[in-house]
């Protein structure tokens, strides 16, 4: 197969993905997918709309890296450009010639290069409630007086709460007020990609030159340089070179500097020693507020009985819940009109989990007997790999399914360690993604719960 072959690609991508996600959702995304080019080892798929690119990125994206990179790990990145069809494309897997009738809007549709930021997340489009109150006033005050009042900004929570769209809306904030000054955004794991790259090349004074010149440096993710000891401290060195120049320095994490694991102490010190505020559970009338605003921005507005109902399924993760209303303007675009209660609970069932009450003790069972281990030997301080993993998906599922708490799932599972308990749900959150096995595994552990 030629890998630089936008078809060949692109067939030898689908059957992976294929593999790894319901029969329903590939026809539903994938079907009607190709790709536009490939530029200087970036892989442009053409997606019908911004609905569909939205989805790409939430949904998809780091599986389609993950599987472009494992083809060729020459690819950088993909990129998902909207393409105005006629209307009379027929549905089919075959990535079809779009020669002559493709407009790509670059400028419009684009990731900003030189500062990587994205134009659709701004102060604008940022719902702001109780839960997010602090962590939003606190932005606000660090773009008045950038690099002093509050620096480092830490901004922390669970996944899908907002904390990409908020960090990166200071910086397209930053742009704004300060036309003459430089921001940046990238996450932890590119800065540790670039510094590898930096170090093999030889080019590492190349590499600190490039990120000193920022006088905005806003970094997602930092957990991710949990163990990365050299990257830790080549983060350590940029911090004090910004810090002592008065730039100004944002972070991101899903969890507060002092529970980051496996981070150099007076790393971790630098991280905490400005501003470190949670973003928590949105609460009732910002999840409301969410959905109305969501849906209005596609053309739909949702009647109250519809926009309750959606706010209260599912607890807990803001992605999620706007995952929800795309299915709504889904629906509402192709029937041409707004989908009606009745309509909305039959289309969001695949969105709703578990809501019976289960003990964890019962899935502690339910998870042993599927493995075929001693119930026992969850509880104990074995690192047998038999157990290991069945442990970790038991804690993965009380997380994900059950929302209980990570100091709670540690001391009902034999008194473990928070962070034992986040890393473990990590480890699984990631692999079940490109791991099929467990995947499946996870959904029959699930249906025996239900």
């Amino acid at each position: 197969m030629d890998a630089k072959n936008p078809k060949e690609l692109w067939e030898q991508v689908l059957t992976q993905v294929e593999l790894s996600i319901s029969p329903a959702n590939f026809n539903t995304w994938f079907r009607n997918s190709f790709v536009v080019k490939i530029d200087d080892n970036i892989i442009y798929v053409g997606v019908p709309s911004q609905f569909f690119k939205d989805w790409y990125l939430k949904k998809f994206h780091s599986l389609l890296l993950k599987i472009v990179r494992d083809i060729s790990y020459e690819f950088r990145n993909i990129e998902y450009v909207i393409v105005k069809d006629d209307g009379h494309r027929k549905v089919s897997r075959e990535p079809k010639s779009r020669s002559g009738a493709i407009e790509l809007p670059l400028d419009e549709f684009y990731i900003n290069k030189s500062d990587n930021l994205n134009p659709r997340y701004t102060f604008d489009t940022f719902i702001v409630g109780s839960f997010n109150n602090l962590a939003y006033v606190a932005s606000q005050a660090a773009l008045v007086r950038p690099g002093i009042t509050y620096n480092p900004l830490f901004i922390y929570g669970d996944t899908g709460r907002g904390k990409t769209h908020l960090i990166q809306a200071i910086g397209n904030q930053f742009k704004k007020q300060y036309p003459g000054r430089k921001a940046f955004y990238l996450t932890s794991e590119k800065f540790a990609v670039d510094y590898t790259d930096s170090v093999q090349a030889g080019t590492a004074n190349r590499f600190k030159d490039k990120y000193r010149q920022y006088d905005l440096l806003i970094m997602d993710d930092v957990h991710f340089l949990s163990k990365k000891d050299k990257t830790q401290e080549e983060l350590f060195h940029l911090f004090n070179a910004l810090h002592d120049t008065n730039k100004q320095i944002i972070f991101s994490s899903d969890r507060p500097p002092v529970a980051i694991p496996d981070i150099a102490e007076r790393l971790k010190s630098r991280l905490a020693s400005g501003m470190a505020v949670d973003i928590g559970e949105p609460d009732p009338e910002s999840r409301m507020a969410i959905v109305r605003k969501k849906a209005a921005s596609h053309g739909v507005f949702l009647s109250d009985d519809v926009i309750e109902y959606v706010s209260t399924t599912l607890s807990g993760s803001i992605r999620e819940l706007e995952g929800m209303v795309n299915s709504i303007i889904c629906q509402a675009q192709v029937k041409g009109s707004v989908p009606d209660i009745a309509e909305v609970r039959q289309s969001l069932r695949s969105f709703t989990r578990p809501q019976k009450v289960v003990s964890i003790k019962n899935i502690v069972e339910k998870v042993a007997e599927f493995y075929g281990i001693d119930e026992e030997s969850i509880y104990e301080k074995t690192r047998r790999r038999e157990v290991v993993r069945p442990r970790q998906i038991i804690m993965y599922l009380l997380r994900e399914d059950f929302n209980i708490s990570y100091p709670t799932i540690g001391t009902k599972l034999g008194g473990r360690d928070h962070t034992t308990v986040i890393h473990s749900c990590e480890k699984i959150k990631r692999e079940v993604i490109v791991d099929t096995s467990l995947s499946k595994d996870i959904q029959s552990i699930r249906s025996l719960l239900v």
